[in-house]
């Protein structure tokens, strides 16, 4: 059997109604839309989470909280993600990029101390536990919180 000898199994698959062609066609004229009203226009059609005038869902239930708008967004990495990176290395903000640990929008970069590390580096990041900064530390490397 190939590719090209599938089928789809008989009965399957049925075409789509085809509406507004012709009197004959059973579904022409006003093409199952009834006649007049709010359904019938094009366009038409109540908003999506209207309940025909009861009090819709989303205003019956309580609110709770706020979003913070100021809220900062940082990458997360931990000390097992630095493997990749060469003893003696800088690691920054482009590095990270480059390597494919940091991706998108952010406000910065935080460190934590997640993992081991055996080799010196030398870390530049917006934020870093305590955890990560001793791990780093006791293996000859340098943490430097670079501020955004």
């Amino acid at each position: 059997m190939k590719l090209n000898e599938l089928s789809p199994a008989a009965g399957s698959r049925k075409s789509r109604k085809r509406l507004g062609r012709g009197v004959g066609s059973g579904t022409g004229k006003t093409a199952g839309r009834g006649t007049k009203g709010l359904n019938s226009r094009s366009g038409g059609g109540v908003r999506p989470g209207f309940e025909g005038g009861q009090m819709p869902l989303h205003r019956r239930l309580p609110k709770r909280g706020f979003t913070n708008i100021f809220k900062k967004h940082f990458a997360v990495i931990n000390i097992r993600d630095l493997s990749r990176f060469e003893s003696g290395s800088t690691v920054d903000e482009a590095a990270l990029v480059k390597s494919g640990l940091v991706k998108g929008k952010r406000d910065g970069i935080k460190l934590l101390g997640g993992g081991d590390i055996d080799y010196p580096l030398t870390v530049k990041v917006t934020q870093a536990s305590q955890s990560a900064v001793k791990k780093i530390q006791a293996a000859g490397g340098s943490v430097e919180v670079v501020p955004t």
